[in-house]
């Protein structure tokens, strides 16, 4: 949209509620209770809308400080997290929280503390200092958590993390269904011999476990013992699992599908399969797991995942932190789990023979 020649147009003055509500033709009082949380029951949505364009078409964002004085709040939110750079989730978490926020009026300072517990408990002092609203506590990776000193102090919800003490808020992936799901995926194709390959001494590789023994059990299955090989989380860990799987066993004997703890475990898997003489989909049918940015798509074949929530771990978050801002009440503290999206490609095909 362009500026309509008022006074903020030439970027001379930053734009004001009234220049809002001139441009809306509403009352100042109207743009008031939009951008104060007061529009519904007092405004149309009609009216609303209409005074939601004007703002964008003039620039026009709310002065954060001054709304802050009124209500006793900064309208800044903290974001402690153990592992920002070296993540490749972390973007999409701190995205979904920083836009939620931003959507509110509300700022969000991040700090990454490497996994340190001191750099951690200085981060929260750090910002309780500087009066944040609340904190977000987010981990990379699922794990269940001893929190920093001071979150008590603060609304504090979790992110991608469990309270190893306490009872707090917190947003975690749904692991169990999304083991379901990947599972799934490989029984819809009508394969029966299926193996899990890859995970670790965590929380994740429990629950995806159990929701693939769910899923085989609701198909009348069961996967012998030797077909779980948890070797570890990264592509030497695949290849070994599928050698262990795969060489030298008959076709009529071998799994014709496999799960994969990640994406990285799937591409180990797909280098076995080639120096096997496998091919995928053809011979071998594989499920990833998470989605990983820059790697699933780009294999060959495209590999066929179960994705991680992070963005929507952020949204949630963010938003449960702000509602309980809004209501002055600490937020439920319950778990709040997020279904895994399934990613459809190219890895996933009917078995050669059925079993």
């Amino acid at each position: 949209m362009s500026s309509g020649g008022t006074r903020a147009a030439g970027g001379s003055a930053r734009p004001t509620s009234k220049d809002v509500a001139r441009l809306a033709g509403v009352s100042h009082t109207a743009v008031s209770f939009v951008f104060n949380g007061r529009a519904e029951g007092n405004l149309s949505a009609a009216t609303q809308q209409r005074i939601r364009q004007a703002a964008e078409q003039l620039g026009y964002r709310p002065n954060a400080v001054a709304r802050g004085l009124r209500r006793s709040r900064t309208a800044v939110i903290g974001l402690v997290t153990d592992h920002i750079a070296s993540s490749p989730f972390a973007g999409a978490l701190l995205r979904g929280a920083m836009e939620t926020a931003w959507d509110q009026g509300h700022l969000v300072l991040t700090v990454d503390s490497t996994g340190d517990p001191a750099k951690e408990n200085a981060a929260v002092a750090e910002l309780l200092d500087r009066r944040v609203d609340g904190i977000i506590y987010a981990a990379m990776s699922l794990r269940t958590a001893h929190l920093p000193e001071g979150l008590e102090r603060t609304t504090t919800v979790l992110a991608n993390c469990l309270p190893a003490e306490g009872a707090h808020a917190a947003v975690i992936p749904a692991e169990r269904s999304g083991g379901r799901a990947a599972t799934r995926l490989l029984l819809d194709a009508g394969h029966r011999r299926i193996a899990v390959a890859g995970g670790l001494d965590d929380i994740a590789t429990a629950e995806r476990l159990r929701g693939f023994r769910d899923a085989l059990r609701g198909a009348g299955l069961r996967a012998p013992k030797e077909w779980t090989r948890r070797e570890g989380g990264e592509i030497s860990a695949g290849y070994r699992a599928a050698v262990r799987l795969l060489d030298g066993v008959p076709a009529a004997e071998r799994p014709t599908g496999i799960v994969c703890y990640n994406d990285r475990v799937a591409a180990g898997v797909l280098h076995a399969a080639a120096r096997l003489g496998l091919d995928v989909p053809t011979d071998l049918s594989l499920v990833g797991y998470d989605d990983q940015e820059h790697m699933a798509a780009f294999l060959t074949p495209a590999l066929t995942t179960v994705a991680l929530p992070h963005r929507a771990m952020g949204e949630r978050a963010a938003r449960l932190l702000l509602d309980a801002l809004a209501a002055q009440a600490a937020p439920p503290a319950e778990v709040v789990r997020l279904e895994c999206p399934v990613v459809e490609r190219a890895s996933v095909a009917v078995p050669a023979t059925r079993s």
